[in-house]
């Protein structure tokens, strides 16, 4: 690899330190490199990742990686991250390994997996609002419906494949990939899936039952939900997030259809460690 884009977290690399100690170390593996650093996040969308961009090194946490992730989607372009979170799930590198790293990178050392991610549509009959294009809204960890204001249990119609599944009374629904099934899944008691597999996990929010628990999909599936009408006189509002991100407030009628996107996120490996070895670390944290 010969040209990078770094883009770090700006509150965790406030002065650009680290990304600048990243550039440098990519110049001492090899002078003729061309790296661009990434001094505000205003850039991401001014057109200095070109499609001659090899590679962009993200540095920051989980959140950094998914938020990169669903800011270049669709260029194609894979990604590595050098963690200064916690965990760190997705970030293959820590900052004691970066000039080894860098030297792996520019060395061609490594190789590409690439993630499913999730794309879906709101559809909000209430106000006559929809989203403009079918996959206007992509994801990268998971598609979250969860209530807003009062305390109450919402209840969630599921549809897949136009077909009724159930209804869910929870205070919200989480639809995730493999790749998001160690975060908010994986907290709400649902299953942690090999990130490489292609399926999505549907898991309600706190169910108001004994016997529910997470249901695999086919990544072919079509996933809709309804949010129903409240039992008592409360108004209910729905919260529909993206990877984190609230894109609509949802009402009774107002329905969200999730799935597989036609897009992937490419994640650089520099390593032959395994899912399973890296789940071990991070559980025993």
């Amino acid at each position: 690899m010969k040209r990078f884009y770094i883009m770090p977290n700006h509150l965790k690399d406030v002065d650009l330190k680290i990304a600048f100690s990243v550039r440098e170390e990519l110049y001492r593996c090899d002078p003729g490199v061309e790296v661009v650093v990434e001094e505000n996040i205003e850039e991401r969308s001014s057109g200095r990742i070109t499609a001659e961009t090899e590679c962009i090194i993200v540095l920051g946490g989980d959140g950094t990686m998914i938020r990169a992730a669903n800011d270049i989607v669709g260029l194609g372009i894979p990604l590595i991250g050098i963690n200064l979170g916690t965990l760190g799930y997705l970030t293959e590198i820590e900052r004691n390994n970066i000039p080894g790293a860098m030297r792996q990178l520019v060395s061609d050392d490594y190789h590409i997996e690439e993630r499913m991610m999730l794309a879906g549509l709101v559809d909000c009959k209430g106000t006559g609002a929809k989203t403009a294009g079918i996959e206007a809204i992509s994801a990268l960890n998971d598609v979250v419906l969860t209530r807003r204001g009062d305390f109450q249990i919402i209840g969630y119609r599921v549809s897949v494949n136009g077909k009724y599944l159930n209804d869910f009374y929870a205070d919200g629904i989480i639809l995730s990939t493999p790749t998001g099934s160690s975060g908010y899944n994986l907290s709400a008691g649902g299953s942690i899936v090999e990130p490489k597999a292609r399926l999505i996990v549907l898991t309600p929010v706190c169910p108001h039952t004994m016997s529910t628990r997470s249901i695999i999909l086919s990544p072919e599936d079509k996933i809709e939900i309804e949010v129903l009408p409240p039992r008592g006189e409360k108004l209910v509002e729905v919260e529909a997030c993206f990877d984190g991100t609230g894109q609509a407030i949802l009402h009774p009628g107002d329905r969200v259809t999730v799935f597989r996107s036609s897009q992937v996120t490419k994640m650089i490996k520099l390593s032959d460690v395994g899912f399973l070895e890296v789940l071990h670390k991070r559980l025993s944290v």
